[in-house]
């Protein structure tokens, strides 16, 4: 009950995407019933030309008939044509549509929805899967009408002409429709399995191509080839295995249509020599014969790609239906006071309740226009603490505020205009260099990109490239250095004109004078801005106004780098392993 209860609701949720496109979805069985019409009609036709048109020798109503039979041809072509063109455009349509609606919810997820999926398995689902799709909705709307109806039809007509041989391939529909039946419902479950295995594939291609630099750095050409010729056998061995499952098919259905002719010829040849069946009833059931047993062999093609198609149904669905974990609030609050930030008794997991907690127990307050260093060891938690603020991620207990406003409360697109994140990974899209910036804004003024770019110092270095500003940038910043990306990232952020602006370790990549000169830009031009500056050099904090120190999840110190250095031996050991200045250090404690 459950599984049927889940299939429905897939069936509905796909559904509903048919859109624009339900009147070629309803035209298209209606063109295929037609065309069937008429192939069931031409059989009958050619049956009076031999009994009455030859073995009469009425040339004139061989005319007639023939001339009928081109009529009927001609429609049935005409039908077909209409069910072709109609269905294609259905199931391209839904196809559209299933496409559209996955990008569209995939663009309101938060991170901890994305974190549900994997990159490749979205790339399987939007492209592989929804393919799988369009191929079994535009066979269901073709073929699964058309073979039923023409079995049904041809099988009332050759009861109609001869009940006694029709009966022949009544008893071979009814074998074979058992045998398919048992090939499919075991194929099945080998192509359910197929499409988890591209995610694999897709992962070790997209993970190969993005990190083709470091692979050829570290000479891991094998390696890498390896891992992909090991997801492609998977595939290729499910496949085998699927396939091995229907081979059969073939073989037992021809092999069924022939014994079924041979058996109609021999029993129809005693029949017209005992003068009870003519020569044109014989060849019209011969054809209603091979009509029958054709649309059989349609049908298990339409239940191999409709068992094909419903994981990757089911797994559509899930995208679509899945709901994002932050949204807006009934009545957001539209408006950012200021920069403010404080953190009220903040905890939070990844995996809300049953997850190990990353965050504990954080309570601060930063003032507006506050320059604020977040430091500690590797895994302290520390990109964690800021996705917080501009909402990439709820908390799992307590509140964050900015602006007096608990973040909740904000409209999201208002909260994250005024809360601008450079993370961690930064990521420039193909376009030029004003195309990215203008990710910030896009009703900026080239002089309004150019003080961006003087602020980020990304003017040094674009000023120098042959197109300037309209240099073409591709693809995931390829041909830009690491420090280079950074910088058009930060230029993009500031174009924002945040209240809050959050560098996660976005200057890593630029030497100490540049990073410098960043730093001194930001409290000249940007006072009022709150800046929160995450780091693993002391030399990129020391200058703020107070730094934070995060170690295990937990505030281990904040507080100036005077007093930390005083007060503070984590931070006492992270400053004098990176300055070697250990003796200095201990001078100015007895200083002071």
């Amino acid at each position: 009950m459950v599984i049927k209860m889940k299939k429905t609701s897939t069936v509905q949720t796909l559904g509903k995407y048919l859109g624009e496109f339900k009147l070629p979805s309803i035209l298209t069985p209606l063109f295929m019933v037609g065309e069937v019409i008429c192939e069931m009609v031409i059989p009958v036709l050619m049956g009076f030309i031999v009994d009455k048109g030859i073995y009469g020798g009425d040339l004139q109503y061989i005319t007639h008939t023939g001339i009928k039979m081109l009529l009927v041809a001609l429609c049935g072509l005409a039908c077909g044509i209409g069910g072709g063109f109609f269905g294609a455009k259905a199931s391209a349509g839904l196809a559209k549509n299933l496409r559209g609606a996955m990008n569209d919810n995939i663009q309101t997820y938060s991170f901890s929805n994305i974190d549900r999926f994997s990159a490749s398995s979205l790339v399987t689902r939007l492209t592989t899967d929804v393919t799988n799709i369009q191929n079994a909705y535009q066979m269901i709307l073709r073929m699964a009408v058309r073979a039923p109806m023409s079995m049904i039809i041809a099988m009332v007509m050759s009861f109609l002409l001869n009940p006694r041989i029709a009966s022949i391939y009544l008893y071979a529909v009814i074998g074979l429709g058992i045998v398919l039946f048992f090939m499919m419902r075991s194929a099945s479950r080998y192509f359910q399995k197929v499409f988890e295995k591209y995610d694999g594939l897709n992962e070790s291609v997209q993970e190969n191509v993005s990190a083709i630099r470091v692979v050829k750095a570290f000479v891991r050409e094998d390696h890498e080839i390896s891992k992909f010729q090991k997801a492609s056998n998977n595939i290729y061995l499910m496949f085998i295995k699927a396939e091995l499952k229907v081979a059969g098919n073939m073989p037992i259905m021809m092999s069924t249509v022939y014994i079924c002719i041979l058996l109609i010829s021999w029993l129809g040849a005693h029949m017209i020599v005992s003068g009870s069946l003519t020569t044109g009833t014989l060849m019209s059931l011969l054809t209603y014969c091979m009509n029958i047993l054709v649309s059989l062999m349609m049908l298990s093609m339409v239940f191999i790609m409709i068992s094909m198609s419903a994981a990757s149904a089911e797994r559509i669905a899930e995208v679509i239906n899945e709901k994002p974990d932050i949204v807006n609030p009934e009545n957001p609050v539209m408006e950012i006071k200021d920069g403010s930030i404080e953190f009220q008794n903040v905890w939070f997991s990844y995996n809300k309740g049953s997850g190990e907690p990353v965050l504990k127990d954080i309570n601060l307050s930063i003032r507006s226009g506050e320059s604020i260093g977040i430091i500690g060891p590797t895994g302290s938690s520390k990109s964690s603490l800021v996705s917080l603020i501009s909402r990439l991620y709820d908390v799992t207990q307590g509140s964050v505020l900015v602006g007096g406003v608990d973040v909740r409360q904000y409209d999201l697109t208002r909260l994250r205009d005024g809360v601008s994140v450079v993370l961690q990974k930064n990521v420039l899209f193909s376009g030029t260099i004003y195309d990215n910036l203008r990710w910030g804004d896009k009703n900026a003024s080239e002089e309004e990109c150019r003080k961006a770019c003087r602020l980020a110092c990304a003017d040094e270095f674009i000023e120098k490239m042959p197109d300037g500003y309209n240099t073409y940038i591709e693809q995931g910043g390829t041909n830009v250095s690491g420090g280079q990306k950074q910088r058009l990232c930060i230029a993009r952020a500031l174009l924002k004109k945040p209240k809050v602006l959050i560098l996660d370790d976005s200057t890593s990549a630029c030497d100490t004078a540049t990073d410098a000169k960043i730093r001194r830009a930001f409290r000249e031009d940007i006072p009022d801005t709150t800046k929160l500056i995450i780091a693993q050099r002391i030399s990129s904090v020391q200058d703020c106004d107070r730094i934070l120190i995060l170690n295990d999840g937990e505030v281990a110190g904040f507080d100036t780098h005077e007093n930390l250095i005083k007060n503070n031996s984590i931070y006492r050991e992270i400053y004098e392993s990176q300055t070697g200045l250990g003796n200095d250090a201990a001078d100015f404690d007895s200083k002071n």
